[in-house]
């Protein structure tokens, strides 16, 4: 066994690599696919393997061999999803996507067969999350709008702006940890996490959200990028040559972010050293600010506003001091929490990481704890020793006229004037470069402040095409499709990135970093909210699978920090976040009415099968009532798209009210072939539209199986009230027992408490085209019931009282929308001296049933003898099911046999016996003839006898009579003998 294992491993590690055929030292054959199991020694032992889910050319390789096989005498081979790989060709070279392993020794490249080469990249928790994500949350806010953001709110609310990020961001990364380490965490990101946590079509759209936001951060970090590049130009007087002052920014930035792409597009490799060199300068510019802090004084450093660490500045810098329409706390926190952004940047690459599932979690939630340090402390010390407002002129030392009232009065400097005018260039509320003058030497920190730039850009230029391609791949949106196509041996994204550098150009060309920061920090707040309810749903879900490795976290915090966000959302922009919100339910309403043909296994699915199952739990407290009745139909379908036009007649009733079951009954040998094939049919009702269950049955004959579908159909009180069939038409061809059984599933269906529809379409329910053993998803036949019926009449024959469902079916069909103009006709038959007076109280119940039916028609009872054109069609019928010879034509009375007929032969005794009902019938069928003959459809109260009243071929008799010649649809219906409609408010 121990052999068996290492020979799986092997096999699993170069599956994408070409396989070489190996003796396996057994004397029975291996599986080509699955080295573990042989055809002798099937059931084995658990292996690692087997619970990889590692598909191969659309082959499964989770157990190898099926429980049929296991269970048999008979070998397979691995069951395939698709097509079997060539002979002669290798399975798995073909393979798209390389695993991110370590390189494997060459015992392991041996036993597998591999072809020696270079392995991927991949990375640890500390270059791969931790560094990627603290490059990221050290981005030009801090080095360029965080010594500003503490002049307007002071240090006090500084400090609370950050932590409340850092609250935000440690509650969301806890929440990603949680979500990572249930299971294996592919390319994708945060849209691979909430897909298989809350499901395809929210993951998708926060997915385009998020990619959205990444691409535009990429013009953020591009415009501070600039913005420190051409103030270094100013301070040296340098002059870009050409260029309007007030488009320098725009140009420079265009060219920066043109050379990102070009760096993105280099690899994900050569981007991760750069990584290590920008962070290692961007350490360097932290000892570089602090020493400058520590550093003593000179008059031209005082000029700018800095006096090195006071008590008094401290003191001074505490509370706020808001100015300018960006004025407020959280005018602040959304500039600033752009820069707490990053924490997902470890999930970007999660497919170049070793191991995900440890490495999100411990690089994120450090990288969250070490850049909060940070900015605490730049906050803190900058603080402490500059002052708000300088004007950076040597004359205003020594000045003093008795009215000083700044902080820097006691240091023998007097910024009054300018303070007064507003026309102060230095100290934390004026100057964006504080940090850089404060620092020992200013180039280092102007390099920090490149590093920090290009280090954020770059990683926002590789996550967001990645974003992109996964959900090109899912397909979820058609427009982005276009953008998805990889290429190179990693499957690069490259349409992806030049879309993502078209973004950044369109939002650099606005100049402004304070607003594309607060626009960033929407986004982001939108997408946070999104992953903590993500985590929240699946805890509470309680589903098997939801079985984190990191323990650290808690639903009802996760469920905390999503409200949060949404609530700082509102707080800081409404309208900007009712524009996030309304987009993601855009996304959302198109995601689910396309329904994606995915399956992630979220929470939602959860969800939804435990309120299902609590609902129905419910109902089975829940007494039947008659004004909460509703049809729920046991269709007998067969193969579904056999039988269109009675999937659609039941699909119109039923339509998101009722429940509908089709039911295919099958010979004992073909319930394999049934079983295998119900997936097709199901999938060919959801594209019809046609919300129904699919149920198979194997039975020896037709009436059994309809009696087992009947006795177990449904669960609780959501089960079938009402069968509905086809018209047998072909019973006159069959064999008698046929007929027979036919017929005494009508029989059953009453004694089960069922009500019974049998629906007769002129051309057949059968149309040519679908008697094909194989279901088409792209056949999908027009049938009457899909088809606006305009004005043409509805004609209702209530004829027995069955309890009103006659009338009900009617009232339900006309209330769908291609039926809805077509006006209903009720006819009822009555004695000849009561035709008036049947008329009011008909007219009268149907009003007072309130089914909107106005036209009446009260027929004399039918008690005279039929045309001979019926009576011939009706002794034809009788002759081909006729006992010994047929009767005298046109004499039904002739002397009866006293020999009883076998079962369900007609015989002389039967036709006296049942005479009258036999010429009522025919005299029916030309009251129809002549009044139905144009109507859209005919719903007719089925004839109900007495089970032994007569054999099967005289009941289906009656029932051709009936229907036979017609051009219209006829349902014939009979209900339990229960009241459905009420005039009472019971």
């Amino acid at each position: 066994m121990a052999s068996q294992q290492r020979d799986y491993e092997a096999s699993t590690l170069s599956f994408h690599q070409e396989e070489e055929e190996q003796p396996s030292g057994r004397d029975s054959p291996k599986c080509s696919l699955c080295p573990c199991l042989t055809y002798k020694d099937k059931d084995t032992g658990p292996s690692s393997g087997f619970y990889a889910r590692s598909m191969v050319l659309g082959w499964l390789c989770c157990s190898c061999l099926s429980l049929e096989a296991l269970h048999s005498n008979t070998t397979e081979r691995c069951m395939p999803r698709g097509e079997p790989p060539k002979p002669g060709s290798s399975v798995a070279s073909t393979s798209t996507e390389e695993p991110c392993t370590q390189p494997h020794s060459q015992d392991d490249s041996e036993n597998s067969g591999a072809r020696p080469g270079k392995a991927p990249l991949c990375f640890g928790w500390v270059m791969g999350v931790m560094i990627r994500c603290m490059l990221h949350m050290w981005s030009v806010i801090l080095y360029l709008r965080l010594p500003w953001i503490t002049a307007q709110a002071g240090i006090g609310l500084t400090w609370l702006i950050i932590l409340l990020s850092a609250s935000v961001t440690a509650i969301t990364g806890m929440s990603i940890s949680a979500i990572s380490t249930n299971s294996k965490v592919k390319a994708g990101s945060k849209s691979f996490l909430i897909s298989r946590s809350l499901g395809p079509e929210l993951g998708g759209s926060i997915g385009i959200i998020f990619a959205f936001a990444n691409s535009v951060a990429v013009a953020m970090h591009t415009v501070g990028f600039a913005e420190t590049l051409l103030d270094l130009l100013r301070d040296h007087k340098v002059q870009l040559l050409n260029i309007d002052p007030e488009n320098e920014l725009q140009v420079v930035g265009m060219v920066i972010v043109t050379i990102l792409l070009g760096m993105a597009l280099a690899s994900v490799e050569w981007e991760s050293k750069a990584q290590i060199i920008f962070f290692f300068l961007i350490l360097l510019s932290f000892i570089n600010y602090l020493l400058g802090t520590l550093l003593p004084t000179n008059p031209s450093r005082q000029a700018t506003g800095f006096f090195g660490y006071q008590g008094s500045i401290l003191l001074e810098n505490m509370v706020p001091q808001w100015c300018g329409p960006e004025g407020s706390f959280f005018g602040m926190f959304s500039i600033f929490f752009s820069s707490a952004t990053g924490l997902l940047t470890g999930t970007n690459i999660s497919e170049d990481l070793k191991d995900p599932a440890t490495a999100i979690p411990k690089g994120t939630l450090l990288a969250i704890m070490w850049t909060t340090l940070s900015y605490l402390g730049i906050s803190a010390t900058i603080g402490s020793c500059m002052i708000r407002d300088a004007s950076g002129n040597m004359t205003d030392m020594g000045v003093w006229n008795g009215s000083c009232l700044g902080p820097e009065c006691q240091y023998g400097w007097d910024f009054s004037s300018c303070r007064e005018r507003g026309s102060c260039l230095y100290g934390l509320s004026n100057h964006y470069q504080a940090m850089s003058m404060v620092s020992a030497f200013s180039p280092l920190t102007s390099a920090g402040v490149f590093c920090a730039a290009l280090s954020s850009a770059l990683s926002c230029f590789v996550s967001a095409p990645k974003v992109f391609q996964w959900l090109c791949q899912d397909k979820l949106y058609p427009v982005i499709g276009f953008f998805g196509k990889g290429y190179g041996k990693k499957h690069e994204p490259l349409r992806g990135y030049l879309f993502t550098f078209l973004i950044a150009v369109g939002f650099i060309l606005t100049g402004d970093l304070n607003t594309i920061a607060a626009i960033i920090s929407n986004f982001y707040l939108c997408s946070y909210a999104l992953v903590n309810f993500g985590c929240f749903h699946a805890s509470l879900s309680q589903s098997p699978g939801w079985r984190p490795s990191f323990c650290w976290y808690s639903p009802w915090l996760s469920l905390l920090g999503s409200l949060l966000c949404l609530l700082i959302m509102f707080l800081l922009n409404w309208w900007a976040a009712l524009i996030a919100v309304l987009l993601i339910l855009l996304l959302l309403f198109y995601a689910f009415h396309k329904k994606p043909d995915v399956n992630r296994g979220s929470s939602v699915q959860v969800g939804t099968y435990r309120m299902a199952l609590s609902y129905l739990v419910s109902l089975t407290n829940v007494q039947d009532h008659v004004k909460n009745f509703r049809p729920q139909c046991l269709v007998l379908t067969g193969p579904p798209s056999q039988r269109p036009a009675l999937v659609d007649f039941v699909g119109a009733l039923t339509k998101k009210m009722s429940l509908m079951i089709c039911g295919n009954v099958v010979l004992v040998s073909e319930e394999p072939q049934a079983i295998q094939e119900s997936e097709n049919h199901v999938n060919w009702l959801n594209v019809r539209k046609i919300r129904s269950f699919y149920t198979v049955i194997s039975a020896p004959r037709l009436r059994s199986g309809a009696q087992s579908l009947m006795q177990v159909a449904g669960l609780g009180q959501l089960k079938p009230n009402l069968l509905v069939l086809g018209y047998k038409q072909n019973w006159q061809e069959v064999q008698i027992s046929a007929v027979e059984d036919y017929v005494g599933i009508l029989h059953d269906a009453l004694d089960y408490n069922y009500g019974v529809c049998i629906l007769r379409m002129p051309g057949g329910l059968s149309p040519a085209t679908q008697h094909q053993a194989q279901v088409s998803l792209h056949r999908q036949p027009q049938t009457l019931f899909q088809s606006r019926q305009g004005w043409r009449t509805v004609d209702v024959y209530w004829l027995s009282d069955d309890g009103g469902l006659t009338m009900l079916i009617p009232y339900l069909l006309t209330h769908t929308q291609k039926w809805a103009r077509c006006p209903v006709r009720v006819f009822v038959s009555s004695p000849r001296e009561q035709l008036e007076d049947k008329h009011k109280e008909i007219h009268s119940l149907l009003r007072r049933f309130s089914l909107g039916f106005q036209h009446v028609t009260v027929l004399p009872e039918l008690t005279g003898k039929p045309q001979e054109t019926s009576q011939k069609a009706f002794e034809d019928l009788v002759a081909l099911h006729w006992l010994q010879k047929p009767p005298p034509k046109g004499n039904l009375e002739s002397t009866s046999l006293n020999t009883p007929a076998p079962s369900g032969y007609i015989s002389e005794q039967d036709l006296q016996a049942n005479q009258k009902q036999s010429e009522w019938h025919m005299c029916l069928h030309e009251v129809l003839r002549q009044y139905s003959q144009d109507a859209a459809l005919i719903v007719m109260s089925l004839p109900l006898i007495p089970r032994s009243a007569c054999p099967g071929a005289l009941y289906m008799t009656w029932l051709e009579m009936l229907s036979r010649g017609l051009t219209s649809p006829i349902a014939f219906i009979h209900g339990k003998q229960q009241d459905l409609l009420t005039t009472y408010c019971q």
